[in-house]
């Protein structure tokens, strides 16, 4: 008898989840006829747990949880030249029992121009939003690149727009609507998280969008690109040309300006300085507005020739991490810190390596720069996200969290740095502000994870916490490969990481944010 129960619970169970799962096979193929002015579904199908993302998603480390992936295309049109434009879009809704009730949109990256999966695991801990029971989208902002920084598309004037500032919010307009169709009801909770591009576009969205999203998440925005590629594209290699060894020809050859040797005189002088500023001497400068390093304190005296850096080399550091000036001595975009990534290598490497190719061809070898002249030609209204006049996002409700790497060799941090205070001062003051946004520098790290750096933290769980719980983010705790078994408090600003004289050093519960 006891075997005939069993047998009966058994086969009701096996039932019922074979009834679910035609049930949400059926609502996801549903979602194929769905009807939105402007808005071609091209595809709903079930996606079944244990897929594998693509390997474009490093820092994902779970399992794909079983989901239903909604593509479409929004205002398809033909543009200049006949080229097919359109924003293109993915969602993704986990099953009805997985979903937590919340939404969550993910930024782009470069030119944008593909679709990314939508799992929204960047900057989310060890889970990705999509496995914690996120709906999740993502969009190509309305365009295909055929590289990761191919911007031939902006000849198309609403293609232009789309990337700009219109695409992000349009599909999460979309993306909410095929939610309260899915689900039955509306999403709670509206999330933006986004690094480089993605961070441009989520403070576009606070800025023009303000009621779109309830929390935004901005990590190492691409907000001045123009004047950012002066810096790093013109005066940067400038400075360094002036002071390179030079070929037959008199052409600069900028790879030799530094050896490994001057680079680790440079390294060893600033950690020494700088490093200890938190109370742990631990390879990670926790304190970067304290850090006052001037390479020329260790610039060669007359006769001195070891253990010390050519006079020529310290000065030459000393104008590039300045950053430009104009002929009038006003700084035309801000310099970056003396910070533990400055001489890293690989795919984008730190300052003190450069190199006589960077990312968008062959550096200059000029060796003097016309600075008003070149910021002339640098700004993009339309792109760069300005505005600081946020009493809509912040009075509906709004958080607005900002991170930036102190390595970062692209953006300088102090830019962004720069913009919060323009926050502030914008809004009532420092005080007032950080009751909905507050800013995060990460010590080591290179433009978006990389770097000496404890990369790996959760600012998705410090938003969401915020908006939804009222708790404010103090404190993000980071870990990272560069540090195995490290783990430290990332905080917000005017507060940084300060070791509390016991305890662990390893262990992020031996600090406190401290100013």
């Amino acid at each position: 008898m006891r075997c005939h129960r069993f047998l009966i619970v058994l086969i009701a169970a096996c039932f019922a989840v074979i009834t679910c799962g035609a049930q949400a096979r059926s609502a996801c193929s549903a979602l194929n006829s769905l009807k939105i002015d402007g808005v071609e579904i091209t595809g709903a199908t079930e996606v079944p747990a244990n897929t594998p993302l693509p390997s474009s998603y490093p820092r994902y480390t779970g399992p794909l949880p079983e989901h239903c992936r909604v593509e479409g295309v929004i205002h398809r049109r033909k543009g200049v030249d006949g080229v097919e434009y359109g924003i293109g879009f993915a969602v993704a809704l986990p099953a009805e029992g997985a979903w937590n009730g919340d939404f969550m949109m993910q930024g782009g990256g470069g030119s944008n121009g593909i679709i990314n999966y939508p799992a929204g695991n960047f900057y989310a801990g060890d889970k990705s939003a999509l496995e914690r029971g996120f709906a999740v989208a993502s969009t190509d902002t309305g365009h295909r690149s055929r590289t990761g920084f191919d911007f031939s598309f902006m000849r198309d004037q609403q293609a232009y727009l789309d990337f700009a500032y219109q695409a992000n919010a349009e599909v999460a307009g979309v993306a909410k609507r095929i939610i309260t169709r899915y689900y039955g009801r509306p999403a709670a909770y509206s999330y933006f998280v986004g690094c480089s591009t993605g961070g441009r576009e989520g403070m576009i969205l606070s800025q023009r969008f303000p009621t779109v999203f309830n929390g935004i998440v901005v990590g190492d925005p691409a907000m001045r690109t123009g004047l950012s590629n002066l810096a790093i594209g013109q005066w940067i290699p400038v400075a360094w040309n002036q002071a390179a060894p030079k070929d037959a020809s008199g052409k600069p050859e900028i790879e030799k300006l530094f050896t490994d040797a001057d680079r680790k005189l440079v390294i060893d002088a600033l950690m020494k300085k700088c490093d200890a500023l938190d109370g742990l001497a631990d390879g990670m400068i926790f304190d970067p507005l304290g850090c006052h390093f001037d390479p020329e304190e260790i610039a060669c005296k007359p006769g001195q020739r070891e253990g010390c850096l050519a006079p020529e080399k310290a000065a030459a550091i000393r104008k590039a991490f300045a950053g430009p000036k104009n002929a009038y001595g006003t700084q035309v975009y801000p310099g970056f810190f003396y910070d533990s990534g400055i001489a890293a290598s690989g795919p984008l490497p730190g300052l003190l390596n450069p190199h006589s190719r960077g990312l968008f061809g062959p550096v200059t070898t000029a060796t003097t720069l016309d600075v008003d002249k070149a910021a002339l030609h640098a700004s993009e209204p339309l792109v760069e996200p300005a505005a600081t006049n946020l009493p809509t996002f912040s009075g509906n409700g709004g958080k607005l969290i900002f991170f930036h790497g102190d390595s970062d060799p692209w953006f300088s941090p102090l830019d962004t740095f720069e913009y919060y205070q323009s926050l502030a001062a914008a809004n009532g003051g420092a005080e007032q502000v950080a009751t909905w946004s507050r800013f995060f520098f990460v010590p080591g790290m290179s433009h978006c994870g990389g770097g000496p750096s404890l990369d790996h933290f959760d600012m998705l769980d410090a938003v969401v916490n915020w908006v939804e719980k009222g708790t404010a983010p103090n404190s993000v705790i980071a870990t990272g490969k560069a540090f195995p078994k490290r783990s430290r408090p990332l905080c917000a600003y005017p507060t940084h990481a300060q070791y509390s004289g016991h305890g662990n050093t390893q262990d992020a519960s031996s600090f406190v944010c401290s100013k």
